[in-house]
């Protein structure tokens, strides 16, 4: 099928957000009517500076001498009067009340243009000559084409210039394209020709999502071989996970892979301030996508027109009338011409119910954080783009990103790579690698901040005996770096832990191992200080999480065993917990999540109690190392 064709089989081809001709007739019409408007309040005006007598009036005016000039025309006299004429006179020919006084007196006596009716009165003239009146026919003749022109033809270019500016301002787009195309879709269209030089060779880490968009790149290319079986096209894919793992780069790959047009846009850009705009560009897209199938629609952040629709106050008209005409249009193409939709979100949670039943969003495809041999597929896609040196190893990189996102993987890389020319190098080494992944973890070094001596000493003991401690359980991660070093995300140093192997399940054991780590760097100050810092808030911080997951989240309490009193919201955000249990569980909860803080911190301290000697050495040392591996503190702790 030709993907350029209209639906009427003729040749032809729109490029989607192409503005189309305005109404002009419907121009026309206003036009006409503002114009007819601005004439009748102009001839208001005009005539509101005159004031009308009858003509025995202007008679009587003439015969005792009040008139000054007179102009004829051939509809009627205007006149003026004399100045310091007999005020009396005028008010008794014009019947004014003798109590008449202040602006509207001084109108009608001084400066006042007079105007009757053209009567046929052959001794008007006589009368004129006769009492000394100047008068005379107007020099300028009425002329009908030219009151045509300046009474309609000069408004109306003037309403149409008006109109260009205001649309021009408008839609920033010149012309009158601006408010025509209000309703029009605005998704980027990526053609046969100019396609989104994506492929499924460019995405790394999401394998089982590739799997299954792999099927529907195939079902565009051999649509026959699945009808032959009676299967249809799914309409719709829906990409979930959280930010940064791909689920834009994978529908560009998808595209790339069919070789068909590709039309993506912003769930955002549906939502106006005009009721009904949202739904007419909806309606729009869907028709642009009718002409070019078969094709794919990418909806990015799907969540921002999709939000569940409910009954309470205070409802947006425009983004329900948006998702209305969304539902109407998915359940009315048809999916055998090759249309498929994909969108992605990272809040399915909160997605309406219509949107995601089968028909219209037919699959839900995962797409998660990578795992261990998922982030070095990453940093080899990344990787290949710069020249590395000869004893980079990716392997140890992506042990030590654990949790990270294909999005900071290539951030790592690209601070390694700017970090390789800072140094002088032609090449990323290793240790380019290194810092840029404690770059994104950390922040870089704050080189200007000096501790003093006993700063210093508190934070190397406070490091060293989270090092210690984890070094001495057998359930704790292996030490990969110490550092006193400050940083600019507020660390004043740090200890890094890197996993043996990918984990996916945790121990009871293992988490207040953890917890008990956590804990080891005030155990350190106490036990060395005899007082505690407010370093340790951070530490604070999370240990006291785990604890609460482990009584609401994991069952893991021994007060309220296996009882689930949190769910999780937003899953693929800030994963914040929600209490779903009575105000007297959430106290209670209180004083277990206590008794763990409590038991892993007096745990530690009977750890670095046992070995003081190990502790103090190590501390010195760090203290005028500043940064040391694990392998060296590994070395000085078995000496």
């Amino acid at each position: 099928m030709n993907p350029t064709r209209n639906e009427d089989g003729a040749g032809g081809h729109t490029t989607p957000g192409q503005p189309k001709k305005p109404n002009m007739f419907g121009l026309l019409i206003a036009g006409l009517i503002i114009t007819f408007i601005f004439n009748l309040v102009a001839a208001k005006m005009a005539a509101g500076n005159k004031l009308q007598v009858e003509y025995g009036q202007f008679i009587q005016m003439i015969e005792t001498g009040l008139v000054r000039q007179v102009q004829i025309d051939d509809q009627q006299i205007a006149f003026t009067l004399k100045e310091g004429l007999d005020q009396n006179t005028l008010r008794e020919i014009l019947r004014l009340p003798e109590d008449m006084e202040g602006p509207g007196e001084r109108r009608l006596l001084n400066g006042q243009v007079y105007y009757t009716g053209l009567l046929e009165d052959p001794a008007l003239t006589e009368r004129l000559l006769k009492n000394s009146v100047a008068f005379s026919k107007p020099i300028i003749q009425p002329n009908p084409i030219r009151d045509f022109i300046s009474g309609w033809i000069f408004p109306l270019l003037i309403f149409y210039g008006i109109y260009f500016f205001i649309m021009r301002k408008f839609s920033g787009l010149g012309g009158m394209g601006g408010m025509m195309n209000l309703g029009k879709s605005k998704a980027k269209f990526y053609g046969m020709e100019k396609n989104t030089g994506v492929s499924f060779n460019d995405v790394a880490g999401q394998d089982e999502a590739k799997e299954s968009l792999v099927e529907l790149v195939d079902f565009l290319h051999n649509p026959e071989k699945y009808r032959q079986i009676g299967a249809r096209q799914p309409k719709g894919a829906l990409l979930v996970g959280p930010p940064g793992t791909g689920k834009t780069l994978l529908a560009k790959a998808v595209a790339g892979e069919a070789k068909v047009p590709f039309f993506s846009l912003s769930g955002s850009e549906f939502v106006e301030m005009f009721v009904g705009v949202g739904a007419s560009r909806v309606r729009d897209l869907f028709a642009e996508a009718a002409k070019h199938a078969p094709c794919i629609v990418f909806i990015d952040e799907i969540d921002a027109i999709g939000k569940s629709r409910d009954s309470q106050m205070g409802g947006n008209d425009e983004r329900e009338q948006t998702l209305n005409q969304l539902l109407s249009e998915m359940d009315g193409f048809d999916s055998s011409r090759g249309i498929l939709i994909l969108a992605a979100t990272n809040r399915p949670e909160i997605l309406d119910k219509a949107l995601l039943r089968p028909g219209r969003f037919d699959r839900r495809i995962i797409v998660e954080k990578p795992d261990l041999p998922g982030r070095e597929a990453i940093l080899a896609v990344h990787a290949g783009k710069i020249p590395l040196g000869a004893g980079v190893d990716l392997n140890e990189i992506s042990r030590s990103t654990s949790g990270a996102t294909g999005a900071d993987l290539a951030n790592m890389v690209n601070e390694a790579a700017l970090r390789a020319v800072r140094m002088g190098r032609s090449e990323v080494l290793q240790e380019d690698l290194m810092e840029a992944v404690e770059i994104v973890v950390a922040g870089k070094e704050k080189k200007d901040r000096v501790l003093s001596p006993r700063e210093k000493r508190m934070v190397a003991f406070h490091e060293v005996g989270h090092a210690l401690v984890s070094a001495l359980q057998k359930n704790a991660q292996p030490i990969r770096k110490i550092t006193i070093v400050p940083r600019t995300m507020g660390s004043l140093g740090y200890t890094m832990q890197t996993p043996d192997e990918e984990r996916y399940l945790m121990t009871r054991s293992e988490l207040l191992a953890q917890i008990c780590t956590l804990l080891a760097g005030r155990a350190a100050e106490e036990l060395e200080f005899g007082e505690a810092s407010t370093g340790a808030s951070n530490d604070i911080e999370r240990a006291t999480k785990l604890a609460r997951n482990m009584v609401t989240q994991y069952g893991m309490s021994e007060k309220f065993g296996m009882m689930g009193l949190e769910s999780l919201s937003s899953q693929y955000l800030d994963g914040r917990s929600v209490f779903t249990a009575s105000d007297a569980s959430n106290a209670a909860v209180d004083v277990e999540i206590s008794r763990i803080i409590n038991q892993c911190h007096g745990q530690a301290l009977e750890l670095l109690r046992a070995n003081r000697e190990k502790l103090v050495s190590l501390a010195e040392y760090l203290c005028i190392r500043e940064t040391i591996n694990g392998v060296q503190f590994m070395e000085k702790l078995a000496s």
